[in-house]
C-alpha cells in the first residue's frame, strides 16, 4: 500500500485559522485530462472535477474563494461555456469556498441536503449566496454534454453529507473526501463521519466502476481502480487491528501510541507532517469504533 509519495493534507477546513493568512497569489491551477472533455483541476484544497461541452460546464467542488478568478481563467481556456452546474461533494471550505463567486456568475449550486444545512450552521459560511439551491437526499442525475452524471449520497463517511459522482460515458469517478489517494483518511467525526461509513463509501464506489475507471480523489493524485481497492483494504485493515487491540483491553492512549496498528500502510515518520498523522488516525478509529459499539 505504500507509495513513493505521501500526501501532505495540511489544509482541509476553512475553520482552521491558518487559511486566513495564506497567500494564494502563487497558487497555480493545474489541468489534468481524465477522459474526453473531463478534467481534474488542482490548486489548493480539494480536487476539482470538470465536464465541458456545448451544454455548459459542469463542475465538482470549487476550492477557495480567493482562487475563483484563477479557476475561471482555466475554465475559459478549456471551454467557451460558463459554469452551468456546480456540485459540492460535502461542506468543507476547501471544497465550497468559491460557491458565492460561481453562483454570482450564474452557476446553479447542488449538493446533498446535509451540505446545505452544515453550510447554514457554519459561521464561516452564513450567507445565502454560498448555499446550494438544489439538494437531494439519496441521489440525483444530470444529463448534459453527452454524459449521465450520477451523484450518490454515501452515508456518514467523511461527513454526513458526502456524495460520490460517476460519469459513466467518460468512465470517471469523483469521490470527494471519501478517498484520499496516498494518505490516511480524514474522517470528520464531529460532522457525522464514521469508519463504518467511510468503508461503505469505498465499497459502494468500487461497485459502480470498473478496472478502467479513472478516479478523481478528494485529495492526492489521479487514481485507478487498484489504488481505490487498496485504500479500502487499508481502512478494513486498520479497523481490524484497532478492534483487536480494544478486545485485548488496550486503552485509547495505548492505541494512539501503538504504531504497529497502522505502520504496514504508512509509518508515523512518513506522515508526521500530514494533517492526519499516525496518532490522529488511530485516535479517530478508536473513537469511531467505540461510538459504534455504544449504539
Amino acid at each position: 500500500m505504500k507509495k513513493n509519495y505521501i500526501l501532505s493534507v495540511l489544509l482541509l477546513l476553512s475553520a482552521i485559522p491558518l487559511w486566513a493568512f495564506q497567500d494564494m497569489d502563487n497558487v497555480k491551477i493545474k489541468v489534468i485530462p481524465m477522459s474526453e472533455n473531463i478534467y481534474m483541476l488542482t490548486g489548493r484544497g480539494g480536487n476539482i472535477g470538470v465536464l465541458t461541452g456545448n451544454d455548459g460546464v459542469f463542475m465538482i467542488d470549487d476550492q477557495f474563494a480567493e482562487l475563483s478568478p484563477k479557476i475561471k481563467a482555466v475554465l475559459d481556456s478549456l471551454s467557451g461555456q460558463p459554469v452551468k452546474f456546480l456540485l459540492n461533494t460535502h461542506f468543507h471550505g476547501d471544497h465550497t469556498g468559491g460557491n458565492a463567486n460561481f453562483k454570482e456568475s450564474g452557476a446553479v449550486l447542488l449538493a446533498q441536503e446535509n451540505v446545505r444545512q452544515r453550510l447554514k450552521e457554519n459561521n464561516e459560511h452564513p450567507a445565502e449566496d454560498k448555499l446550494p439551491v438544489i439538494t437531494f437526499n439519496e441521489e440525483i442525475s444530470l444529463h448534459l454534454n453527452g454524459n449521465d452524471v450520477m451523484a450518490l449520497h454515501v452515508h456518514n463517511a467523511h461527513t454526513d453529507g458526502d456524495a460520490i459522482i460517476y460519469l459513466p460515458q467518460g468512465n470517471v469517478l469523483h469521490t470527494g473526501d471519501t478517498f484520499f489517494n496516498g494518505a490516511f483518511p480524514y474522517i470528520d467525526l464531529d460532522s457525522g463521519g464514521s469508519v463504518a461509513g467511510d468503508i461503505e463509501a469505498a465499497q459502494q464506489g468500487l461497485a459502480i466502476i470498473n478496472k478502467n475507471t479513472r478516479i478523481i480523489p478528494g485529495h492526492g493524485a489521479p487514481a485507478g481502480y487498484e489504488d481505490y481497492r487498496q485504500y479500502l483494504e487499508m481502512l478494513k485493515g486498520i479497523r481490524e487491528n484497532v478492534l483487536s487491540a480494544i478486545s485485548n483491553g488496550a486503552s485509547r492512549e495505548q492505541i494512539i501510541e501503538d504504531e504497529s496498528l497502522t505502520s504496514s500502510y504508512y509509518t508515523d515518520a512518513e506522515v508526521k507532517d500530514s494533517f492526519i498523522s499516525g496518532p490522529k488516525i488511530r485516535a479517530t478509529f478508536y473513537d469511531s469504533l467505540q461510538a459504534e459499539n455504544n449504539q
